[in-house]
């Protein structure tokens, strides 16, 4: 009786199991059909507006014909200025952190703090951006201005998963390391940065994803209306593809539609492209630790 027992246990085990994981395959497979859904009606709707002039021509005809050249330059200006500001940062902060901060309240409280970051609102980043980096520090309206704003967007996000990717390190790691002479800061950055790369890149990865396609705090900081002129300095303001699509759906009548869901496909190509580049750097650093 009792061994028949444990095998009706065993058996309700199997089957929770299985079910649990139907479940999730199943929650998992909706999640993946959203995505694919929305890439593919955005290719549908915005493909036959793609083309050579489309991509590489200003906007003519009050940005109802023409191309959306300076909005692409410009939404790659701010990328690139955003993780120069926010990956050495990020990364330093989070090995203080993990590395050499002592574990007592002030800590607790800086933690606890950036995950409160991390929920704060976009648009409020963007006030804070416009009283103080164009306001205060007088950058006005620019790419430097508009950069700082992301940086500190995606910064919460950058040292979070930065953090996480350095405790993954075993300790024996960094034992072995100190046992053999190196200085703590060369155990750091010879062993331990190496090992958590692939955590620090998908962190990079999320944060230049959010900060392409976010549209509050560039309209307070940097983004033009109309600026069909390229920018000559970073003090200049430029177009941006999430602010120029909110114009061409919402304050331009007689807009082509194919031209609005094109510019969005665009915004869509950039960030996947940034996110399977980061994959693909990714993956070989991952091999490579397998080697």
């Amino acid at each position: 009786m009792v061994g028949e027992g444990i095998e009706i246990n065993k058996r309700r085990k199997t089957v929770m199991e299985k079910i649990s994981y139907t479940f999730l395959l199943f929650l998992t497979l909706i999640v993946i059909a959203f995505v694919m859904g929305i890439i593919i009606y955005l290719i549908v709707k915005g493909s036959s507006a793609i083309n050579w002039e489309f991509l590489s021509q200003k906007p003519r005809s009050g940005m109802r014909e023409g191309g959306i050249f300076p909005a692409i330059l410009g939404t790659l200006y701010l990328v690139i200025g955003t993780l120069i500001f926010s990956l050495p940062i990020g990364i330093l902060a989070a090995i203080y952190l993990n590395e050499y901060a002592s574990k007592n309240r002030l800590t607790r409280i800086i933690r606890l703090s950036i995950i409160n970051m991390s929920g704060v609102p976009s648009v409020v980043y963007g006030l804070f951006g416009l009283g103080f980096f164009v306001i205060l520090l007088k950058f006005g309206r620019s790419i430097l201005a508009g950069s700082l704003t992301l940086a500190l967007l995606i910064l919460p996000a950058i040292i979070t998963t930065t953090e996480e990717a350095l405790k993954t390190v075993p300790d024996s790691y960094r034992h072995a390391s100190l046992a053999l002479g190196a200085t703590k800061w060369q155990t750091i950055t010879k062993v331990i940065l190496p090992q958590a790369l692939p955590g620090i890149i998908t962190g990079s990865v999320i944060g230049i994803g959010r900060a392409a396609g976010e549209t509050a705090p560039i309209i307070f900081t940097v983004a033009a209306f109309s600026q069909p002129n390229l920018p000559n300095s970073i003090f200049s303001q430029v177009m941006a593809l999430p602010y120029h699509l909110y114009v061409l759906a919402t304050q331009l009548t007689g807009t082509p539609e194919d031209m609005q869901w094109g510019t969005a496909l665009v915004l869509l190509m950039i960030v996947l492209i940034f996110a399977v580049s980061g994959t693909a750097v990714r993956t070989r650093f991952r091999l490579r630790k397998k080697e």
